[in-house]
């Protein structure tokens, strides 16, 4: 008989010891009183397995129910800095989380890496957008089945697909069935909820893919220890110009009108004034949280709070924004232009003045999906968006963004960026500008987001 029994049950691994062979308190376990056993999360199967190796324990390992697949072979040749990323990850005993620019081919090496694996996979991703655009390249790369959770579908492969949200519902029932899992936009694994489907899996080989794995929440450290740590990272700059399009960044900046600089000034002197009379800094998120708590039984707090983002509405929709959009459309009138903002309700008035197709949250799936497949035919030339193509969405090549009103996360800025710098055909640059309103708070948003 083996030392140690191991099995998958319900997101959780069952670990029985039999004699004296190994310790009663395994790392990583905890004693389950109901089954006279102990019980570990499934995301430890593969620190286990290494430990009862170096232990020369021998166990009795059902926890894998692995699905067949046959040998699969990818037509993809990886890119040098692919390749590095992809060894990175092998060196680490394929756990880790690998950091790359948009555009730079994420998606290719993480078909590289089933291919290497041989091994049955789920791949999760953030929108159902991102689900279509896996599902197609692993039909078109592997000629087998492709098992889709989401989308009003729940079908199981031995390569799926699913959305974050589908994986959190059926992580504990499906986390024997793949050998590999496959993060897309891993950031996303931070979040509270988004945790467990990690913690339910039991695949050994784990990889993370990112344009921007650090979290302002500091959360990345939890994802660092349900995935792998960073492995691999490489800048925009060491790309561009060779493997992504060379790019400019230009700041504009605008005035508020006197009309507007009247406006602004006086809600932020409700907000600023409170500010010192409650001892909040304003020095990190934690701080804004605490005037949004106060704000639910404080009247005072509850002024301070609408004023502050009655005076952020004022700087990121004046007027000098408007009028330098118009400038720069009129500037690129034949070059392919996406315009972010942080508001639907400046979307909605750019779009009706410049009669610019707009995507919102609001905006339908199938309309999105047509708005973005008449940019890449060229029927359109100019989007505009708030937020909802900053990452998940196969955009379209564009070579001009316009970045009208964002937030400070770095993230946000590197994803807009990077939607302008696949290569282009011409080899010419892509141009991102920032436009930002002076003597404001905006100022230090966007120094901070750079």
């Amino acid at each position: 008989m083996a030392d140690v029994t191991i099995s998958f049950e319900g997101g959780t691994l069952r670990v029985e010891i039999h004699g004296d062979c190994a310790p009663s308190d395994l790392p990583f376990t905890e004693p389950d009183p109901r089954s006279k056993t102990r019980r570990a999360s499934a995301f430890r199967y593969a620190a286990l397995c290494d430990y009862f190796d170096s232990q020369n324990i021998t166990t009795e390992d059902s926890v894998l129910d692995l699905p067949e697949l046959p040998t699969i072979l990818s037509a993809y040749d990886l890119r040098e800095y692919q390749a590095d990323a992809l060894d990175s990850w092998d060196d680490t005993n394929r756990r880790g989380v690998l950091e790359l620019p948009t555009g730079s081919g994420k998606t290719v090496i993480g078909v590289k890496a089933i291919e290497e694996c041989q091994t049955p996979t789920l791949v999760v991703v953030p929108t159902i957008d991102l689900l279509e655009q896996w599902r197609k390249i692993l039909e078109t790369e592997f000629d087998v089945p492709i098992g889709r959770l989401g989308g009003g579908e729940q079908r199981v492969e031995a390569l799926t697909v699913s959305t974050y949200d589908s994986a959190y519902l059926r992580a504990d029932d499906i986390g024997d069935r793949f050998g590999l899992v496959i993060f897309d936009e891993v950031h996303h694994l931070g979040g509270e909820g988004y945790r467990e489907i990690a913690r339910l899996l039991a695949a050994p080989a784990r990889m993370g893919l990112t344009a921007t794995f650090e979290r302002p929440d500091g959360a990345h450290e939890i994802v660092a220890d349900l995935v792998g740590p960073k492995v691999f990272d490489i800048d925009v700059d060491d790309l561009a110009g060779e493997h992504l399009a060379p790019y400019d960044v230009k700041r504009l900046t605008v005035e508020l009108t006197p009309e507007e600089r009247e406006r602004y000034e006086r809600k932020q002197q409700v907000f600023t004034r409170y500010l010192a009379q409650s001892s909040i800094e304003m020095k990190s998120g934690s701080d804004y949280l605490e005037l949004v708590k106060r704000s639910g039984n404080d009247p005072k707090a509850r002024e301070a709070l609408l004023a502050n983002q009655r005076a952020r509405d004022i700087m990121m929709n004046s007027e000098g924004k408007v009028t330098a959009l118009a400038d720069i459309l009129r500037q690129h009138r034949d070059d392919r232009v996406i315009v972010f903002t942080a508001h639907n309700d400046l979307v909605y008035r750019l779009s009706e003045r410049f009669l610019i197709p707009a995507i919102t949250h609001q905006t339908a799936t199938a309309e999105r999906r047509e708005i973005l497949d008449r940019f890449r035919r060229g029927v359109y030339s100019r989007v505009i968006t708030s937020n909802v193509l900053d990452e998940g969405v196969d955009v379209p090549d564009a070579n001009v963004a316009v970045v009208l009103s964002g937030s400070g996360s770095e993230r946000e800025f590197t994803q807009r960026l990077g939607r302008i710098l696949r290569p282009k055909a011409d080899g010419g640059r892509a141009i991102l500008y920032e436009v930002v309103t002076t003597e404001t708070a905006e100022v230090r948003v966007a120094n901070r987001r750079r």
